[in-house]
C-alpha cells in the first residue's frame, strides 16, 4: 500500500491514487481527449467514464499544476519571449498571450479579449508577480503594445522587437493548437484559460531537450521528471 491512498488529497475517491494520477498525466502529457483516456484505462482493465476523467483532470490537474508552478517560481530563465496568438471561440476572437524563457519553459499564459497595451500590461504584471523578478531582456514581435507596457512597468529592461528573434515563443503555441484540434475547439475563454494554466506547468515538468545532450543524460532527466511528478501527485512509497 502506498502513502497516496491515505493522503487527504484523494479522500472519498473510490479509485486508487495511482489510477487518478495516471489518468491526469495521460490527459495533460499527450494530445488526448477524455474518451481516449477512458479507452486507455479500459485497456488496462480499469473501468471509468470520461466524465470522471474530466472531473479528475480539473480537480487534481489544477492541484498538481499549482504545486509545479510553486516549485519553479523564480527559478526559470531571465530572457522573456512574449507572443500572442488568436483563438476562435464561439465565432469570436480571443487572444492567448504566452511568455517563455530562453530554454522554452512557459513562464505564464493569459487569455484576453483584446490585443492592445492594456492587455500587454496585464500580462507583464502577471509575469512579474509570478517570477518575483524582472527579466534581463524581453523579446517580442513588432506589436507596439509590448513596448508601451515595458516603458510603463519595466523601463530599465532591454527590449528587442524583432519577429525573427521570437520563434521560441511562436513555437510554444503549437501544443495548444494541437489540443484545439483534438478537442474541436474551446468552449469559452474561461475553459481555455483553465486548460492552458494546467497544461503548461505539466509540459514544463516534462520538457526535456532531445538534442545537444547524450542519451543517458536524457534518460536521467526524464526519470527525474517522473519522480517529481510522483512527488507532486503524492505517490511516494510508504
Amino acid at each position: 500500500m502506498t502513502q497516496a491512498v491515505r493522503n487527504p488529497l484523494y479522500r472519498r475517491h473510490r479509485f486508487p491514487a495511482e489510477v487518478i494520477a495516471h489518468a491526469v498525466w495521460l490527459y495533460f502529457r499527450f494530445p488526448l481527449r477524455f474518451r481516449m483516456v477512458e479507452d486507455l484505462l479500459a485497456a488496462r482493465g480499469i473501468t471509468v467514464s470520461h466524465q470522471t476523467v474530466r472531473f479528475w483532470a480539473e480537480k487534481f490537474g489544477r492541484h498538481f499544476a499549482n504545486d509545479i508552478r510553486r516549485r519553479a517560481a523564480g527559478r526559470l530563465g531571465d530572457k522573456w519571449h512574449l507572443d500572442e496568438v488568436v483563438i476562435s471561440i464561439g465565432g469570436g476572437k480571443h487572444w492567448l498571450w504566452r511568455a517563455v524563457d530562453q530554454d522554452g519553459f512557459v513562464l505564464d499564459v493569459l487569455v484576453q479579449s483584446r490585443r492592445n497595451t492594456k492587455a500587454a500590461k496585464r500580462l507583464v504584471r502577471k509575469l512579474l508577480k509570478a517570477q518575483w523578478h524582472a527579466p534581463r531582456v524581453m523579446i517580442t514581435d513588432k506589436l507596439r503594445s509590448y513596448g508601451a507596457a515595458k516603458r510603463n512597468i519595466m523601463p530599465g529592461v532591454e527590449h528587442r522587437s524583432h519577429k525573427g528573434l521570437n520563434s521560441r515563443a511562436e513555437n510554444s503555441h503549437q501544443p495548444t493548437r494541437r489540443r484545439e484540434r483534438i478537442m474541436k475547439g474551446f468552449k469559452s475563454a474561461r475553459h481555455l484559460q483553465r486548460f492552458v494554466s494546467i497544461h503548461d506547468p505539466v509540459a514544463n515538468l516534462f520538457h526535456v531537450p532531445r538534442h545537444d545532450i547524450p542519451s543517458d543524460h536524457h534518460r536521467e532527466l526524464r526519470t527525474a521528471a517522473m519522480l517529481l511528478w510522483n512527488e507532486v501527485a503524492c505517490l511516494q512509497a510508504a
